[in-house]
């Protein structure tokens, strides 16, 4: 099956019709470049010129096979009475050879009638040894050399764009990728610490709502009640504050008010309050130590990452807690800020209790590791042992490290 010729372009068919039409005009008018020779008649030219001229149409797609027909019949146009629009058309064929063809012969091209440039400029003044035999090498020059450099300054200047293109879109997806990235560490910060939010209040207020149902007493019912509206309020409270932060998007956030370790004490306090009727209780031991350098205060990220750490566990030891004492305990020794947390975890819990899903824990380590630091929990104590304790310890660096994406 023969290969299929593709259509060629029309600006190539405009330089064919341009180009054979000159020539014919100039053989018309009696202008060549040879007028001397006589080997051949005046009409020969006609034959180079008309074969050059339907090379234009494949100098497209089929480059390197225009320039081998076209070379020899630019050579055999010099044993005729010769034609200016030949010699041009040759010189297009060049061009388009370097333009169109392949890397490899875009590369060779320059160099190789650059040498038959300077050999033929040897040779002439050799053979003729007249000053004016340098004309003969300047022709050739702008013949074949000076096209052939043309077309690879240009596929040099399209290749740069092109990478120059390739390496925007590169970029540009790259921060698309960014971006995504972003995005999804946003979301999930933000799944984090409404979870960390909300989770403590809705826990109190089934275990409280639970305790109201099973119990038929009055007292009971109003002092659960009671727990489930602070519970309510307190987490609506922090549910606002956190869609005005989503809300205020680009305006300063210095100004919202962030929970901290000062809160701790009041943290432990609602603890104690929601816990009551699982027949537990909180103690907790600040012993945090101002920084080698004098300076107290730990970064607002340390902050919010230590307090949510100590309010989650608090929350999953109401819910899922033995009865006893809660010991929370968080120190501070010159880098490192320290976070436990010991609840009894001994025997199957009794009392109401509220299902869990289990992101807790992630949250929590996830903050940890995002700020550089540590987290692990887990029992510590012989199953079933009444000194068993669920123990959740987080080392957090008092100099921020990296901040939450």
């Amino acid at each position: 099956m023969t290969p299929k010729i593709p259509r060629p372009h029309r600006d190539d068919v405009l330089l064919c019709v341009i180009g054979v039409a000159a020539g014919v005009l100039l053989w018309a008018l009696g202008v060549h470049t040879n007028p001397t020779a006589r080997l051949l008649p005046h009409w020969a030219t006609l034959v180079p010129l008309v074969c050059l001229g339907a090379l234009e149409l494949v100098r497209r797609s089929h480059p390197r096979t225009a320039l081998v027909v076209g070379t020899v019949g630019v050579v055999a146009d010099q044993f005729t009475v010769g034609s200016l629009a030949t010699v041009v058309i040759f010189t297009d064929l060049m061009y388009a050879a370097v333009v169109y063809g392949k890397p490899a012969m875009a590369r060779r091209l320059p160099v190789s009638t650059g040498l038959i440039t300077v050999v033929v400029t040897i040779a002439a003044v050799a053979w003729l040894r007249t000053p004016q035999s340098l004309l003969i090498g300047a022709v050739t020059g702008l013949v074949c050399f000076a096209p052939a450099l043309t077309g690879a300054t240009l596929r040099n200047h399209r290749e740069a764009a092109v990478a120059a293109r390739l390496r925007a879109e590169q970029t540009a997806l790259l921060a698309e990728m960014d971006r995504s990235q972003a995005v999804v560490a946003e979301r999930a910060r933000m799944a984090r610490e409404l979870h960390d939010m909300v989770a403590n209040h809705l826990s109190a207020i089934a275990i409280h709502s639970t305790a109201a149902l099973s119990i038929d007493s009055p007292a009971t019912s109003r002092e659960a009640l009671g727990v489930i509206r602070e519970n309510s309020v307190q987490g609506l409270a922090e549910m606002r504050r956190l869609i005005g932060l989503l809300r205020a998007a680009g305006a300063e956030t210095e100004a919202v008010a962030v929970p901290s370790l000062d809160a701790l004490e009041t943290l432990v306090e609602q603890a104690r309050t929601n816990g009551s009727a699982s027949g537990l209780d909180f103690v907790l031991h600040d012993e945090r130590a101002p920084a080698a350098d004098g300076d107290a205060r730990l970064p607002a990220p340390v902050e919010l990452a230590a307090y949510r750490i100590v309010q989650e566990s608090l929350t999953n030891a109401v819910k899922h807690a033995s009865p006893g004492t809660v010991t929370v305990r968080v120190s501070r020794r010159d880098t490192l800020l320290r976070v436990g947390v010991d609840s009894p975890h001994a025997g199957r819990p009794t009392g109401p209790r509220a299902p869990g899903s289990g992101a807790g824990l992630v949250g929590m380590r996830e903050r940890a590791e995002l700020l550089g630091g540590s987290f692990t929990a887990g029992a510590r104590g012989a199953a079933g042992a009444a000194g068993t304790m669920w123990q959740v310890r987080a080392v957090l660096p008092a100099e921020e490290r990296t901040t939450e994406r």
